[in-house]
């Protein structure tokens, strides 16, 4: 079956004119991110093993991406990394899947961690720790040495936005499964410094770039506002996805002050620049944009809407004002399923002028030249 072109595209598209791009700010642009975009997938037997004990669980982890800089060659923009905290090393080194696989009699996947990098200190990649551990990219570190190579012979792209999901709470309900280790004040600032060892201050924008010399950040995002396009590409954002981390992440950094990422704040909050309105409606989504906050949204979910070609929360998105659009499914990564769903922007943009709060004439080549 064909592919589904997006309807009424080019009724979303920004008015050119004869502004240039140096004069949009980063919240004035929209881009496509992909959700989970470490994920490599689950195994066969790990398949097998939920289409008997778990189908629901299965119908919504069956998915995959190629690794992150193959993603970024086709145009997104936004990524996401989920994170465990290990401090010692070797927490995850053993899946107790593997037992529960032998147990039911179904055969041994590829081996795990044949290269020892799981028995290392330092925050592990994963979607769900002992049943969906492979990532395209590990350890975290990597990940972001993958995403600064690409972003070095890549230097005049849009700023990347890279959400960062931490990961802790109970451990699954199987035989030796691990409990995920909390992320306290000091694994915290252990991410700060993981980061910054990759990426030099130059080609990072933080909170502080943002706030400059006001109280909080809404402050500085209603004066200031978000750094010029012009004077940011090249650069990464960081962004943290667990709102009920912001209390750890922001204990005795006020307003974020000296801290690398943006924080899933509630709007108003001393540290609120980025918010997250993954099922937010088309208003509440745009009145946020036009206060200046920075919003990512998800497109899809679950395979739900991949599976019935199901366009309705895709199309809202990409008329609101989120700057994030984050999917399952990048236009390069059609989903399997009967009409082939994907998310994609007017005339495949890489980037384009926000279809709510950009500037009346503003211009910016879709594939994100200066």
């Amino acid at each position: 079956m064909k592919r589904l072109v997006l309807a009424g595209a080019v009724a979303f598209a920004c008015v050119a004119g004869a502004q240039n791009s140096k004069d949009v700010r980063i919240n004035q642009i929209q881009v496509i991110g992909s959700h989970n975009s470490y994920h490599a997938g689950l195994t066969p037997s790990v398949q097998a093993m939920l289409a008997q004990t778990n189908p629901k669980a299965l119908r919504g982890l069956d998915y995959g991406h190629p690794r992150i800089p193959q993603q970024l060659d086709a145009g997104v923009r936004q990524i996401e990394i989920d994170v465990y905290a290990d401090t010692q090393g070797g927490r995850y080194s053993h899946p107790a899947s593997v037992g529960v696989l032998a147990s039911m009699h179904l055969p041994p996947d590829e081996p795990y961690n044949t290269d020892g990098v799981m028995d290392k200190p330092g925050l592990k990649v994963m979607h769900v720790q002992d049943l969906d551990p492979r990532s395209t990219c590990e350890p975290f570190i990597q990940c972001l040495k993958d995403v600064r190579a690409w972003s070095k012979a890549h230097p005049q792209h849009v700023p990347l936005f890279i959400l960062v999901e931490t990961k802790e709470g109970q451990p699954l309900k199987m035989p030796n499964a691990v409990t995920p280790e909390p992320f306290t004040p000091a694994v915290l600032d252990g991410l700060d410094a993981e980061i910054r060892s990759v990426f030099p201050a130059n080609e990072l924008i933080t909170p502080d770039d943002v706030r400059g010399k006001h109280k909080t950040m809404p402050e500085a995002i209603a004066d200031k506002g978000w750094p010029l396009l012009s004077k940011s590409r090249g650069k990464v954002v960081f962004l943290l996805d667990q709102r009920k981390l912001t209390p750890r992440y922001i204990d005795g950094h006020e307003a974020l002050k000296g801290r690398v990422a943006f924080t899933n704040s509630k709007p108003g909050d001393p540290d609120a620049a980025f918010t997250e309105e993954n099922n937010g409606s088309e208003e509440e989504i745009n009145t946020l944009s036009k206060q200046g906050y920075l919003i990512r949204t998800r497109a899809d979910s679950d395979t739900e809407q991949a599976r019935t070609n199901d366009g309705s929360r895709r199309d809202l998105s990409l008329r609101s004002g989120a700057q994030l659009v984050s999917t399952d499914y990048p236009k390069s990564e059609p989903a399997k399923w009967d009409g082939h769903y994907f998310v994609a922007m007017p005339a495949d943009a890489i980037v384009r002028c926000n279809p709510v709060n950009a500037p009346a004439d503003c211009k910016i080549d879709p594939k994100e030249k200066p």
